[in-house]
């Protein structure tokens, strides 16, 4: 089941982040805005091929890595994985059964979102011949984590962002978590998660995958739902 809505003008900074952040995301949105001008600047072609940020959402277990390698094999662009971003010191607290604080993600979601920035922008690694996209897997919960994440495309309109959102039961979450042997998100973080998940249901950059079926099924799924958005941001080029 597919959600979308309709695109609003987008901040200057995002309006729910805590008022804590707000004089660091600042400058960090300066030096983002620095780097993808160099892209948007020196290309010698005046109308720039539309780059896709593809993040998959959702609480531990609803199979954000196994989506989100699915489609950088399908789309061929890098992939992020969202956990290794985290500080060891986030890992040790959830390995214990502390759920993070809105303090200990800003960093982590900075980092990933610096990365994603970075995969996109023309460096020697690709010699200078960015993708077409990248991939993120990031639970981002909440709706401010998400704001956080935009910020990405800010002052770069050939930019667009995209929320992949795995909707799945809480019982089935805890089942696929209870099976996992070494991953540090243990079976009672997975209920704090979900009493702190913010589904973007009227969010206009998210597209809601219910992945209760197969594997096959939901991958199905997503790639028709990356194809349509690809289309449409061609079709308005």
């Amino acid at each position: 089941m597919l959600s979308t809505g309709e695109r609003p003008q987008l901040p200057m900074i995002p309006s729910v982040v805590d008022s804590t952040i707000l004089s660091r995301e600042q400058a960090h949105i300066k030096s983002n805005l620095q780097s993808n001008a160099t892209f948007t600047t020196t290309t010698q072609n005046p109308v720039v091929a539309t780059q896709h940020i593809w993040v998959v959402t959702g609480p531990a277990g609803c199979g954000k890595s196994t989506v989100g390698q699915a489609l950088h094999q399908k789309l061929g662009v890098p992939f992020l994985e969202g956990d290794d971003f985290h500080p060891i010191s986030n890992k040790e607290k959830m390995s214990n059964g502390n759920p993070l604080t809105d303090e200990d993600r800003w960093d982590w979601l900075i980092s990933l979102r610096n990365a994603a920035i970075e995969a996109l922008s023309p460096s020697e690694s690709n010699n200078f011949h960015p993708p077409a996209g990248v991939v993120v897997s990031c639970s981002a919960l909440k709706r401010k984590y998400r704001d956080v994440i935009r910020v990405a495309a800010y002052g770069s309109p050939s930019v667009q962002i995209h929320f992949i959102y795995l909707k799945l039961t809480e019982a089935e979450l805890l089942r696929r978590v209870s099976q996992r042997q070494s991953h540090y998100m243990k079976s009672d973080m997975v209920r704090s998660q979900i009493t702190a998940l913010e589904e973007p249901q009227s969010e206009w950059d998210a597209i809601t995958i219910n992945v209760e079926n197969s594997q096959e099924h939901v991958k199905q799924q997503v790639f028709d739902a990356v194809a349509a958005k690809i289309a449409e941001a061609s079709y308005k080029a």
